[in-house]
């Protein structure tokens, strides 16, 4: 008996220990974001005081006001729309037809198409040739150079195909006997049994375009085609903001500073992302678990 309240009172304090430690870690991470936030609403006269902010002192929103007013944003914006949906929406039609094909059976040498793109995984080849292979193609200062090299993700690949390899053969088989064609089957019985990993490739997908600013940096030139994390890039450069790069309507006047400004795109720049991702979480889970299971 005394054992069993031992062990029911070290449960508790592990339990106690436990969530403690969770809410702290997870406090870590949120504060920056939240102390961004506070900056970015706060009032230039009280932007330099130092110290934790958990607050907006003197409640402004002048920053968002000039940020949304720009122009220059307002094309990242779309285009960063744009990128995320064309960009995710073409990577799961990609994705699912190359693993609908290598969870055949019967698809001739289909462990060694699988052990070539296995190989991508570890070998690439690397930024320059990737350059010169978009400048051959003519999509250097195209938005598709953003989207078309990222079509075909090997981990992505690999995770669908395990997936649809769960499903057992007896489905596909029934569904031939009843006259339908492998694009039928497809379309009609695996697909909408495939709506977890389906979500969870659009959502790596999506959280991947949002996020990128590298490829944006290397292939775009003009200003006008600049994605939102590749703006926000070049704003964090500058000790100031220069109004050249950042559209006409966003200039330093009394009511708000650099720093409001920059804290304030990054905002604008994130919270989109962080808004949809609440809703897609939990396919996030089941598509990673399911599909990772079966090699």
């Amino acid at each position: 008996m005394n054992a069993q309240n031992h062990r029911r009172l070290a449960d508790k304090l592990f339990d106690i220990g436990n969530y403690t430690f969770m809410i702290g870690l997870s406090l870590l991470f949120l504060y920056p974001f939240w102390d961004l936030l506070m900056l970015s609403l706060t009032a230039p006269a009280y932007v330099d005081r130092l110290g934790l902010r958990f607050w907006a002192h003197g409640f402004n929103l002048d920053s968002y006001r000039q940020v949304f007013r720009s122009d220059i944003i307002s094309y990242a914006y779309a285009n960063t729309v744009f990128r995320t949906v064309v960009g995710a929406g073409l990577t799961v039609l990609v994705t699912l037809g190359a693993a609908f094909a290598l969870s055949q059976r019967k698809l001739p040498l289909r462990n060694t198409i699988t052990l070539y793109i296995l190989l991508t995984m570890f070998f690439q080849g690397g930024l320059i040739p990737s350059y010169l292979n978009m400048k051959s193609l003519g999509l250097i200062g195209s938005k598709w150079s953003l989207i078309l090299p990222s079509l075909a993700n090997a981990w992505y690949i690999i995770l669908a195909r395990n997936f649809l390899m769960t499903f057992p053969k007896e489905l596909e088989e029934s569904a031939i006997v009843d006259g339908a064609n492998p694009l039928q089957v497809a379309y009609r019985i695996l697909l909408p049994l495939s709506m977890p990993i389906v979500a969870v490739i659009a959502l790596w997908s999506a959280v991947s375009h949002w996020n990128a600013w590298f490829d944006a940096m290397i292939y775009l030139r003009d200003k006008h085609d600049y994605v939102l994390q590749l703006l926000v890039q070049k704003i964090l450069q500058q000790d100031r903001i220069d109004p050249t790069n950042t559209g006409t309507y966003i200039q330093i006047t009394s009511q708000v500073t650099s720093q409001t400004i920059k804290a304030a795109t990054i905002i604008a720049a994130t919270l989109p992302i962080i808004l949809v991702y609440p809703f897609l979480q939990k396919y996030f889970v089941k598509g990673v678990m399911v599909g990772s299971l079966k090699g």
